[in-house]
């Protein structure tokens, strides 16, 4: 699935953004799948503006996200949840983890949408992996935000996709659990040839990007 971004502007912002020289914002992209694009701006730049119009939660903007040729615009309600649990897993920066569920049941909720992509074994083995199998079955409110923010991880690699977007995922983390969490996820985007979208404050080696953007 391509992901085409013709000539989008936040409608808020758009007098400040029009004054930067950004390569991603009133211009024409088109992401391919199987590509890993990073999107690199500072604090206060559209980076997660960016991720919320790509997901459809914000419309307030001028332009077209077109994915596969089609304006997200044109899709119905139900076509946009078929699009949210089979082709576009997403990582928000606040994670959007139901605190009063167990890290278990968070990650549980997402894999059982309509025919699962894992059997519930894969929630420990991707646990293990990232640290956080002892925390599994304690309440979300109660783990860490570097823990909150691995069990979010794990939630958006455990349903299908083909396309991975995800706002500032190791900000909370150190190098050893970065590194951890990235090779999980090349790992995963890898075995469905899967694109992955980033974005992040500074430069990194986390990925082999296909293509890196300022905003």
């Amino acid at each position: 699935m391509t992901i085409e971004l013709d000539h989008i502007i936040p409608i808020p912002l758009k007098d400040r953004f029009l004054q930067r020289n950004s390569e991603v914002w009133n211009t024409s992209l088109t992401f391919e799948q199987g590509h890993y694009i990073k999107i690199k701006a500072p604090s206060g730049t559209g980076k997660t503006t960016l991720v919320h119009i790509l997901y459809k939660v914000r419309h307030d903007y001028e332009g077209a996200v077109l994915l596969n040729n089609t304006p997200i615009t044109c899709l119905s309600e139900d076509a946009l949840s078929e699009l949210r649990q089979q082709k576009i897993s997403i990582l928000f920066q606040d994670l959007r983890l139901f605190p009063n569920l167990t890290a278990r049941e968070n990650i549980e909720l997402k894999r059982i949408l309509q025919t699962p992509y894992y059997e519930p074994e894969m929630i420990e083995s991707m646990a293990e992996a990232l640290g956080v199998l002892p925390v599994l079955d304690q309440k979300a409110s109660l783990c860490s935000y570097g823990e909150q923010q691995r069990i979010a991880i794990i939630r958006a690699l455990i349903q299908p996709f083909t396309w991975l977007l995800m706002d500032e995922p190791f900000s909370h983390l150190d190098i050893a659990n970065t590194r951890k969490a990235a090779t999980l996820i090349d790992t995963e985007c890898r075995k469905r040839k899967a694109g992955l979208l980033i974005t992040d404050l500074d430069e990194d080696d986390h990925f082999n990007y296909t293509k890196q953007y300022h905003l």
